[in-house]
């Protein structure tokens, strides 16, 4: 990837590099997100596939036997968000989306990205979205951005895609960032923002923006569906687990130290650190 610009929300001192789904069907969702979100397959094991861009892991989907669906108000997933080099790439996706067929959940303009929702055949939110630069966000004097939710125009958006055929996600498309499912936010807060040490960027109603580095948010949080939400069980469908990346070394070491303060159990991987948030999700905080 050398040769790619990074992406603004992937040169913070931390961000979200890859995401775990358990599935129930797996031939299904892998092919969804191959043949509509445009992934690529990397590995192929037994039990699930590793799906990128360009030999960059972005999303495992695994299964196993008693599998259970996990029910919409679970904690878990809102939705992964692939993010776009750029806009004629977003407009690109959208009309191979538009051309299949592809049943949209929604389309918004949050000023400071424009994003299109939909869901795969399990579920799972997705969000397919491209950043507008940084100097066109807003910041409030206290550090926070403003961000909105307006109507995007997606007839505009599509008149300005590529003729070309389009040829799946293109080199530098990377998770930008991912919203949680959780029982409670005040709790959220003491986690993402107190342990973790994630800055929040935004707040709605039910709902908290995390962030490193002025990002609009790497990890967010809302109540909507999951009010009071308990620990999700080992063998449920959705978010098992997903890797937060620190670019610099002490925002890790500085999360880790807190984590051991608060005595919150971490596993040393191959990969960093593994650990479960306030709702059973998993996360691994990688350098």
């Amino acid at each position: 990837m050398s040769d790619v610009v990074q992406p603004f929300a992937l040169t913070r001192p931390a961000h979200v590099r890859a995401a775990h789904l358990i599935v129930s069907d797996l031939a299904a969702v892998s092919d969804f997100y191959r043949k509509i979100i445009g992934l690529q397959v990397i590995e192929k094991t037994p039990s699930g596939d590793v799906l990128g861009v360009r030999g960059q892991p972005l999303l495992t989907l695994t299964t196993g036997t008693g599998v259970s669906r996990a029910p919409r108000n679970a904690a878990g997933l809102f939705h992964t968000a692939f993010l776009m080099p750029d806009r004629q790439e977003l407009a690109h996706w959208l009309a191979h989306a538009a051309h299949n067929n592809v049943q949209l959940d929604g389309a918004s303009d949050h000023l400071v990205s424009e994003a299109i929702y939909l869901s795969d055949p399990e579920g799972n939110g997705i969000e397919v979205y491209r950043d507008r630069k940084p100097e066109e966000w807003t910041y409030h004097p206290d550090g926070t951005v403003a961000m909105a939710t307006e109507r995007l125009n997606l007839q505009e958006l599509y008149n300005g895609a590529p003729k070309q055929s389009w040829d799946g996600m293109a080199d530098g498309t990377a998770i930008g960032h991912i919203h949680l499912q959780v029982g409670d936010i005040p709790e959220a807060d003491a986690f993402y923002r107190d342990v973790l040490g994630l800055k929040i960027m935004a707040r709605y109603p039910g709902a908290s923006f995390f962030a490193t580095g002025d990002y609009h948010h790497h990890i967010a949080a809302n109540i909507w569906n999951s009010r009071g939400a308990k620990a999700r069980e080992g063998n449920m469908t959705g978010l098992s687990d997903y890797t937060v990346r620190f670019n610099d070394k002490a925002a890790l070491e500085s999360a880790l130290a807190a984590l051991d303060a608060q005595e919150i159990a971490t596993t040393k991987t191959a990969e960093g650190f593994s650990l479960r948030d306030p709702w059973g999700i998993g996360l691994t905080l990688a350098a």
